[in-house]
């Protein structure tokens, strides 16, 4: 065999060369692409971060700070009248809860477990024109208010109105724990997880008056305590609530007059006052007590607007004799004012509210509530279901055309409520 030339051999020695420097070069230009995807895959996701992030920020609602009142993270949609609307009758969302889930429920509004055969009163949603309320979340609310109290001052509404946001915050609370003081004039539900407290207080005239019994308060001379200093009966009980919602107006619309307590001359008189005189002395105590007492960095007012009746079925193109009896669904004409809503009391509200050097937001629930014929207790309550037959049969006579069943209108009164307290 011919041995190999040094010409050959360099030939051979030099394709050796190029193949291993091309399949180097093969290595790193595969690892320097890997590199540079890598780094490009991470820029790309840094990237995507960051825009999550500021995405994720511009969804935050605005914070207390930035919208000036405790509790607030937003605003309502300029524009929006959120007490200005319709019924819309809702299958879906309505009811919020179950009449057999809370426990909280009074016989007096418990229409379902006392026979009342219908339920489409439950599922009416209310709608603004040309907006929408937020949705009732009770998780979030809760969360907001950890640490602070919510108290309802009133009568048997305003405890209608409590006992609605119990049942809607149950759903985010297991339990709550239930206390009573001052001879059952002040309950309270505490949510212990989030050492929060729901409570109402019993003043049906928010003044000292012969009413003042949680428990025995069927009086037919009521007197109410207009002095100066009366509103001091109670309202030591309301300071340190961070949430205070007031009502008063079903006690003063049975007469014309309202037998007033009064002092002159360091004696005590009684005599008796138009009414709608009468109770702007005594939104004006409620007035500078909140103006004495509450801090607005810490603490909203709200006022509960008049609940009406349903006693003159006439006045919705019912029957001469007919009340709330029997109703099933809500009044559909947006003109319908019923006599039972005095405009010259409403008009009391808004001109003593108006003057309160703090903010006392008017949930006015009046409008919305006058369409619901549909939704009182009627004869479907506890003192009804212990008539004698005989007795009911004229049910017109016993109907309470007052107050209402639950789950049921007053669970949209805490709607307004969730809206303005997070979204004036």
């Amino acid at each position: 065999m011919k041995p190999l030339s040094l010409h050959s051999m360099s030939s051979s020695f030099y394709l050796i060369s190029l193949s291993l420097i091309t399949f180097l070069a093969f290595l790193y230009a595969a690892g320097f692409t890997s590199i540079l995807k890598k780094s490009f895959l991470n820029s790309k996701l840094l990237e995507y971060s960051a825009q999550v992030q500021e995405e994720s920020i511009s969804n935050i609602p605005k914070q207390e700070k930035d919208v000036g009142m405790p509790f607030a993270v937003g605003r309502t949609e300029e524009g929006c009248d959120v007490f200005d609307g319709r019924w819309v009758y809702d299958e879906v969302s309505r009811p919020h809860y179950g009449e057999h889930e809370c426990r909280y429920i009074s016989a007096q509004a418990r229409c379902q477990a006392y026979g009342r055969p219908d339920k489409a009163y439950q599922r009416w949603r209310w709608q603004p024109h040309g907006c929408s309320l937020p949705s009732f979340n009770a998780t979030f609310m809760l969360e907001k208010l950890r640490g602070k109290r919510m108290m309802f001052v009133g009568d048997s509404l305003a405890r209608g109105q409590f006992t609605s946001m119990a049942c809607l915050l149950r759903r985010a609370s297991s339990k709550f724990a239930k206390s009573h003081k001052h001879f059952r004039s002040h309950g309270i539900l505490r949510a212990r997880k989030h050492n929060a407290t729901i409570e109402f207080y019993w003043a049906p005239f928010l003044v000292e008056s012969n009413c003042d019994n949680a428990t025995v308060h069927k009086i037919t001379d009521r007197i109410v305590n207009v002095h100066p200093e009366s509103i001091n009966k109670h309202a030591p009980n309301w300071k340190g609530v961070d949430v205070l919602i007031f009502n008063t107006y079903m006690w003063w619309i049975r007469d014309t007059n309202i037998k007033t307590l009064s002092v002159k001359w360091g004696l005590e008189y009684v005599k008796e006052m138009k009414k709608e005189d009468a109770y702007r002395l005594v939104l004006k105590r409620m007035v500078r007590w909140v103006e004495e007492n509450i801090d607005p960095e810490k603490t909203r007012v709200f006022f509960t607007s008049l609940s009406p009746t349903h006693y003159r079925s006439i006045e919705w193109g019912g029957k001469p004799d007919g009340t709330c009896y029997n109703q099933t669904t809500p009044i559909t004409d947006p003109t319908y004012w019923g006599s039972s809503a005095s405009k010259s009391m409403m008009r009391v509200v808004e001109q003593v509210l108006g003057e309160s050097k703090i903010p006392i937001i008017v949930l006015n629930i009046t409008k919305l509530s006058a369409f619901r014929k549909d939704a009182h207790a009627s004869i479907y309550k506890q003192q009804m279901h212990e008539l004698m037959p005989e007795q009911l049969a004229n049910p017109n006579s016993y109907a309470d055309c007052t107050h209402w069943c639950l789950p049921g209108l007053q669970d949209t009164w805490n709607v307004m409520l969730y809206t303005k307290l997070f979204y004036p």
